[in-house]
């Protein structure tokens, strides 16, 4: 077992740095950190997609520093909770997926995360996957499972709420996704769990059949989320979630895109510079420093926290010499449109998913033509050979 560390300003940093709440209470879990003795968490990763995100980088971020500290980590794969797929902030209920799609899906995932997590040495983080309990449970024991949760309970989740008043579907599957991740805490008898703080109701439900069942006291650590002051997340539609697979360029760019309100949360929880600088940070914004020059150190220590120093420069100096000069890149995707319009350009050149997202992008300005907006409702822009679309501030493709 590796040795384990109580330096208290490490532990006060693992308790405060992008820490929405803790569960019972900070003192709880800062008096077990101080014991000396090694205790087991974990976090869970539903493989819904075959590439993690930046938003499961700030929960490993936080696993890393009690990595450090040498306790032990379990990385846990959700390959049947994943075939669920977690309702929370859903208004309708996701499409499931097989067994075999999930694995797939995760095959890489141990690779992508560690540029976070230490798989080797003598604290090495373990992955587990829990369809190694749940997928041998007969209906009996999901029955018995079930007999401590209420109806009443789960129906106290937002979104089932809202759903109930807009008289959408729940689904009763969807009520046991909770509970399989429930059971995940008592199944590896973990002493805590961390996640996103999307995921309390979840991992207090973990907490509340960890009393039940084991009669012992689990942690519930939860991370902020990075959000704009709208309170709306990163997403695919707005072209701005940052995979760990992304290349340095690609992640400097996606956070230049990010909104202002962003910039202090995405120092916070994804990169290492010190709190002390953070704060100094917030006292130039509020005295008039430019957000642009901040956005873009911000960017550089967001790409060297997960891909390198050299790295990181040199995505800085590509988006200074390609975006602040107004410059092309050199090099660009060409692709031969089978109809000569924008909308199937787009489509077809694969930055946007569907012709609904191309018209939405071209509605809101976000599409150019050599340089020219194209204006809204003009889907079927003629495009012509050697012509330059640019949608946003990065991707570029000329046609063939």
């Amino acid at each position: 077992m590796s040795k384990i560390t109580t330096d208290n300003q490490k532990i006060e940093q693992l308790l405060t740095r992008g820490v929405e709440n803790i569960y019972p209470k900070k003192e709880f879990l800062e008096a077990r950190l101080k014991e000396g003795k090694q205790i087991t968490l974990y976090t869970g990763y539903d493989p819904t997609a075959p590439t993690l995100h930046i938003g499961h980088a700030i929960t490993m971020m936080k696993l890393r520093q009690f990595q450090d500290l040498g306790h032990k980590v379990i990385m846990l794969i959700g390959d049947y909770t994943g075939m669920i797929g977690d309702p929370t902030d859903k208004s309708s209920a996701r499409v499931q997926l097989t067994h075999e799609q999930v694995l797939v899906n995760c095959k890489n995932y141990q690779a992508q995360a560690a540029t976070i997590l230490n798989f080797k040495g003598e604290n090495p983080v373990e992955i587990k996957y829990n369809g190694e309990w749940l997928g041998k449970m007969n209906f009996a024991d999901v029955l018995e499972l079930t007999s401590h949760f209420t109806v009443q309970r789960m129906m106290e989740r937002d979104m089932f709420e809202k759903r109930k008043e807009e008289n959408k579907p729940i689904f009763l599957h969807e009520f046991m996704y909770p509970v399989m991740q429930a059971y995940d805490s008592v199944a590896m008898n973990v002493d805590g769990e961390v996640g996103g703080n999307d995921q309390t109701f979840n991992m207090l439900a973990g907490r509340d059949l960890m009393k039940e069942l084991k009669n012992k006291e689990k942690f519930v650590l939860t991370t902020k989320l990075l959000v704009d002051s709208s309170g709306k997340k990163m997403g695919k539609s707005e072209g701005n979630m940052i995979a760990l697979t992304d290349t340095p360029e690609d992640m400097f760019g996606k956070v230049m895109s990010w909104t202002d309100s962003m910039i202090l949360k995405g120092f916070e929880l994804c990169t290492k510079l010190p709190m002390d600088d953070v704060v100094q940070i917030e006292k130039e914004m509020q005295t008039g420093a430019n957000p642009r020059d901040i956005k873009l150190r911000l960017a550089g220590e967001v790409v060297k926290t997960f891909l390198g120093e050299k790295e990181a420069q040199k995505a800085q100096e590509y988006f200074i010499a390609t975006f602040s000069k107004k410059e092309q890149p050199d090099e660009m995707m060409e692709v031969e449109p089978s109809v000569y319009d924008v909308a199937t350009l787009l489509v077809e050149a694969k930055v946007c998913k569907s012709k609904g997202e191309a018209r939405q992008v071209i509605d809101q300005g976000g599409v150019k033509i050599n340089e020219v907006k194209v204006e809204p409702k003009d889907y079927f822009h003629f495009v012509k050979p050697n012509d330059v679309i640019q949608k946003g501030a990065r991707w570029f493709v000329k046609v063939k």
